[in-house]
């Protein structure tokens, strides 16, 4: 019995213990710590299950960022993206977010800013010998509307020579929306902007038909070159190869560019390289002059930039932080609060009994703060309010695994037996029905997380996470303890406050 609670104290200590000095704290939900919640709806026909390939898609992409326990739930033809305590919410909603087929195409030349001014075109008519000496010029203008009716007739039938004409003429040539970005038509669309740019007026460059899309792409990751820095890795598909082999035979010591939803996410040159050239190389390499967190998001771009659903962005909230650290202190404070009172009633019913229930419920607390804290900080496990609320819950099981052995004792006790002598008898007994409660309400828990979506899951997982830790702590702590006490003749017959007060039977002996 000894070695049992010395065991327990020192796995709780040292676990406890473990958490404070690495300065770890628990991971908190988007509820507590803020965050944002997007929710996508499906646009046009949708095939059966593109959704939920669509949903494990964004999930993957959710992952890579490295969010801790995300929630990504679909119901019918909405997908909700909750990402709690994003450190960049703009990044994270631009990587989420882009649902647009991943295509490679050829760069046909640079258009240059949105915002590039139109120029006009004057001619001045010459004055004849008989007319007044007085000049009038003649001017004549280009209108805007008219540049782009013949900018638009130029991209759409693919000529470059017509496009490269009406830009040295200062035509403004328009972007190219989303809706009109075909596989096969020639588009002008927007590159991306680097993170640490200064502008706010992204180039636009002039391309061609897709080439190739993202279903060759086997994987992307980002990496340190000696010598040149960060570039992004691809490495692609069996087909996959081969087709870029020719892509890049193609376009030698051309711009190709990488699009993703309408937009340009890189345009590299391609050089030559056995990567590029070798029939069985699969790989090719993105220099650059990358920053790492520049090469990261290119590299997750290709990796999960093909959907099989076109989505659009519903709603997008942002939740504070503030009002998430009001629900967690108004959470605490319940569970103080609900503590205390069931601390308070304890002890006034079974007196140095209640000593037992008290130390229990703290070794408890103290031990699921270390496991939460671990489980954060190794799979991501994050504390949402419903999971604060399964934990305050989890406090009434627990105290009903001590009332039903307490009871059993009492019923020992009131047959003659000392109290000594009841202790194990009574525990083997009131087990079983602690067992039996505990099993219970793990089966309500396991079907609740495998059925259930959303803060429903963190509700059952940490009340299954609290019931099993109540077997262990009956077993291994609160039996231990009543033993031990139960052979000190003082804390038995302790006048009002001893074992056998508790127990309603004063004048039992040890």
């Amino acid at each position: 019995m000894k070695t049992y609670l010395v065991a327990s104290i020192l796995v709780v200590v040292a676990s406890l213990g473990g958490v404070m000095a690495s300065g770890d704290k628990p991971v908190l939900g988007l509820d507590l710590q803020g965050g944002i919640s997007i929710v996508y709806q499906a646009v046009g026909k949708v095939k059966p299950g593109a959704l939920d390939v669509t949903r494990d898609i964004i999930a993957d992409r959710v992952n890579s960022l490295g969010v801790a326990e995300p929630e990504i739930s679909r119901q019918g033809r909405t997908i909700s993206v909750d990402l709690p305590g994003v450190k960049n919410r703009d990044q994270a909603a631009r990587i989420v977010g882009q649902t647009g087929e991943l295509r490679f195409r050829s760069v046909v030349t640079d258009v240059g800013p949105a915002n590039a001014k139109v120029s006009t075109s004057t001619t001045t008519t010459t004055p004849s010998t008989t007319t007044p000496s007085t000049t009038t010029p003649s001017t004549t203008t280009t209108t805007a509307a008219a540049g782009n009716e013949a900018a638009k007739a130029a991209v759409a039938s693919c000529d470059a020579n017509a496009v490269v004409g009406l830009l040295s003429s200062g035509v403004r040539i328009p972007t190219t929306t989303r809706a009109d970005d075909k596989r096969k038509a020639c588009v002008v669309l927007e590159e991306r902007l680097a993170p640490d740019a200064t502008s706010d007026s992204p180039n636009r460059l002039y391309l061609g038909p897709t080439e190739l899309t993202g279903n060759v792409v086997d994987n992307a990751r980002s990496e340190f070159q000696p010598g040149q820095g960060w570039s992004v890795a691809i490495k692609f598909t069996n087909e996959g190869s081969a087709q870029w082999d020719a892509l890049g035979e193609k376009y030698f010591q051309q711009r190709v560019a990488i699009v993703l939803d309408g937009v340009v996410q890189s345009a590299p040159e391609i050089q030559p390289g056995e990567a590029v050239f070798s029939p069985f190389g699969g790989t090719a390499i993105i220099s650059g002059n990358f920053e790492q967190a520049e090469a990261d998001e290119l590299a997750k771009v290709v990796n999960y930039g093909a959907l099989p659903v076109e989505l659009e962005k519903l709603t997008t909230n942002d939740v504070s932080p503030t009002l998430g650290r009001d629900q967690l202190d108004a959470g605490i404070t319940a569970g103080l609060v609900g503590l205390f009172l069931v601390a308070l009633y304890m002890l006034i019913y079974y007196r140095l009994l209640g000593v037992v229930v008290v130390a229990g419920l703290l070794l408890s607390a103290a031990f699921t703060y270390a496991l939460i804290t671990f489980l954060g900080q190794t799979i991501g496990l994050a504390l949402t309010l419903a999971g604060v609320t399964g934990l305050i819950v989890s406090i009434g099981i627990t105290v009903d695994s001590y009332v039903v052995y307490f009871e059993r004792l009492k019923d020992e006790v009131r047959t003659g037996k000392t109290v000594r002598s009841s202790v194990d008898r009574g525990f083997t007994r009131s087990f079983r029905t602690i067992v039996a409660a505990d099993s219970v309400s793990l089966i309500g828990a396991l079907a609740l997380y495998f059925i259930a979506v959303g803060q429903v899951r963190g509700f059952a997982f940490f009340l299954g996470v609290s019931t099993l830790l109540d077997l262990a702590v009956a077993y291994f702590f609160m039996h231990p303890v009543v033993s031990l006490m139960a052979r000190r003749p003082s804390l038995v017959r302790m006048r009002g406050l001893g074992i056998g007060a508790g127990l309603d039977a004063p004048e039992v002996t040890a």
